[in-house]
């Protein structure tokens, strides 16, 4: 059972919040977790490089010169690919790195994100997080109290929170999403996770609509 100081925005502890990270997922899974990763990385890569092949090049392809008595080592077309200025001789082409991993293991992979960070003590709770209207000299000022500022963060909040979005986008190393939109990779990246408690509840809840679903 992990005991969680509870924070304030001024950076004052005011309670604590009981966690237990096995509740979230019973044990971690490496290799879980690294398939989660990778296949988010490759789902980001553009995959729209392009290079020319040998008869794609501008130069003629005629023999340079005839095949013996020159003392030179013999030499076909000049867009050969061992030659400069010749085309690629395996040619790069634009493909399509996405790929999926079964949607229940992609869940339990989160909740496993989710439940290191809090056995890693790197997770910071604050009691609430809203503002009127953004501003990013408050956040600003929130991650410094709390002692974020210059750490890379993932901001969990229960719902979408536009003006808390916003507040933040513009902080390096700062993402902010809602539970419905966490993931492993965007769990793990960041050194700091900073939740609400309300954002706690909200992860307690969905895990324990999932494994009734599972049953």
């Amino acid at each position: 059972m992990a005991s969680l100081p509870v924070y304030n925005r001024s950076g004052q502890e005011v309670s604590r919040y009981e966690i237990d990270p096995k509740e979230l997922a019973p044990r971690i899974n490496k290799q879980l977790l690294h398939d989660a990763v990778v296949m988010y990385q490759s789902n980001q890569r553009q995959g729209t490089f392009r290079t020319k092949a040998r008869g794609e090049v501008a130069g003629s392809t005629k023999k340079m010169y005839r095949q013996k008595g020159t003392g030179n080592a013999r030499a076909g077309s000049r867009r050969s690919g061992v030659r400069r200025g010749g085309g690629h001789i395996f040619a790069k082409r634009p493909r399509d790195f996405s790929y999926r991993l079964p949607r229940k293991a992609l869940q339990t992979a989160t909740r496993m994100a989710i439940a290191s960070k809090i056995r890693d003590d790197q997770v910071v709770v604050i009691d609430e997080l809203d503002f009127a209207q953004p501003k990013t000299r408050e956040m600003n000022a929130i991650l410094k109290a709390l002692k974020l500022l210059g750490r890379t963060t993932l901001i969990a909040t229960a719902s979408a929170k536009g003006n808390v979005f916003k507040s933040g986008r513009n902080i390096a190393g700062v993402n902010v999403l809602p539970v419905a939109e966490l993931n492993a990779y965007s769990v793990l990246h960041p050194h700091r996770m900073l939740v609400t408690r309300a954002a706690l509840d909200a992860i307690r809840a969905r895990n324990a609509a999932q494994a009734a679903r599972e049953e």
